[in-house]
């Protein structure tokens, strides 16, 4: 959708809209969408959205039947909740102000864009608190912790560049503004992509096992294993009885046959 809405915008020879300002020459996204774009602007904003609000619900629901590793804490599935719900309302925010154009609904529209923003960000930030506990518990899995810092990268680079733009649009400089609301735009694109981190482990073929699957043959392996070696190991000496020493029962046999040979070389005395 960006790349249309860029091209066309480029192949019309940068047209100024009736939306942009005096001495504004670059068009904001909501510009090109306000005209001619109309219908493919709040088509992909949809499409987008639910593509994004289903990987993040998806992401929860393959950690709850066990095709990811599974949270470890109430914690964790708590994050993941207010992170689906601000995914939903970030969605919102870019669903209605695709709908309610810079043109036509400018108070509006702005609205919805800080909630779009807020929305997404404080997603992110849940997911990558939720991404950093999960990180610790299952180290082994090098995935988690680079999804971490992918999402922990996009809060901050997302954070800067959503202030700059926020500021530049209030002073009126709105190339420079424009400027950043694509930026905003691209990034966002990269952050919709880096979910495919969190759910190709899920995938089963023939040479690989879903991330829980294997995280739960993994621990039955070290269950077998440890009990293996605590049946084999008696915990103390005290269950083995009297026995609990070999040289203990050795040294109690000499001592009864001792005592047998003696008896008998009495009684043949006694005898003579």
């Amino acid at each position: 959708m960006l790349l249309a809405m860029f091209i066309r915008w480029e192949v019309v020879g940068h047209p100024i809209y009736p939306s942009m300002e005096a001495g504004q020459t670059i068009a904001y996204i909501s510009d090109v969408g306000a005209y001619g774009l109309k219908p493919l602007f709040i088509t992909g904003s949809v499409i987008t959205t639910v593509s994004l609000d289903l990987g993040v619900m998806a992401e929860r629901w393959l950690r709850h039947t066990g095709r990811l590793v599974p949270n470890t804490s109430r914690a964790q599935k708590i994050l993941s909740v207010l992170a689906i719900m601000s995914a939903v309302g970030g969605s919102a925010g870019l669903i209605l102000l695709s709908i309610f154009d810079t043109y036509h609904h400018p108070n509006l529209h702005d609205g919805f864009l800080l909630l779009f923003l807020a929305g997404y960000i404080l997603s992110a930030i849940f997911i990558c608190a939720s991404y950093q506990r999960l990180g610790i518990h299952y180290r082994e899995h090098r995935i988690l912790r680079i999804s971490f810092w992918v999402k922990l990268a996009f809060i901050l680079v997302e954070v800067v560049l959503a202030a700059v733009f926020v500021g530049t649009s209030w002073t009126r400089h709105r190339n420079v503004a424009a400027v950043f609301e694509w930026i905003v735009a691209l990034v966002f694109t990269g952050y919709i992509l880096s979910f495919l981190l969190d759910l190709l482990p899920s995938i089963r073929s023939r040479s690989h096992l879903p991330q829980g699957w294997r995280n739960q043959v993994d621990l039955e392996k070290a269950n077998l294993t440890n009990g293996n070696s605590n049946a084999s190991t008696p915990v103390t000496t005290d269950s083995q009885g009297p026995n609990a020493d070999g040289g203990d029962l050795i040294g109690h046999g000499a001592h009864h046959h001792h005592h047998h040979h003696a008896d008998n070389a009495s009684s043949l005395d006694n005898r003579q």
